[in-house]
């Protein structure tokens, strides 16, 4: 099975070798028919710290690095 990749922009960078990616997806409401605006924070892993608030990243998913962080940075969005 491929693994999720997702776009999104960074955050908080406060963690060591830790950045949240805020992921934004629109879809069509199934009833309603209305697109709809959903947002999810996801914690992601970054060795080497390089990453900022404000930066436009891609996220893949990856193994477990704790509790809460099962993604990790592929790069920058230019």
């Amino acid at each position: 099975m491929p693994k999720k990749i997702l776009s999104g922009i960074v955050v908080s960078d406060k963690p060591n070798k830790t950045i949240t990616v805020l992921v934004e997806r629109k879809y069509q409401h199934p009833v309603l028919k209305k697109v709809m605006r959903a947002r999810k924070k996801y914690n992601a892993h970054d060795e080497e710290n390089k990453f900022k608030t404000g930066d436009k990243v891609n996220i893949r998913e990856s193994k477990p690095y704790s509790k809460n962080k099962k993604f990790e940075v592929i790069g920058s969005m230019k």
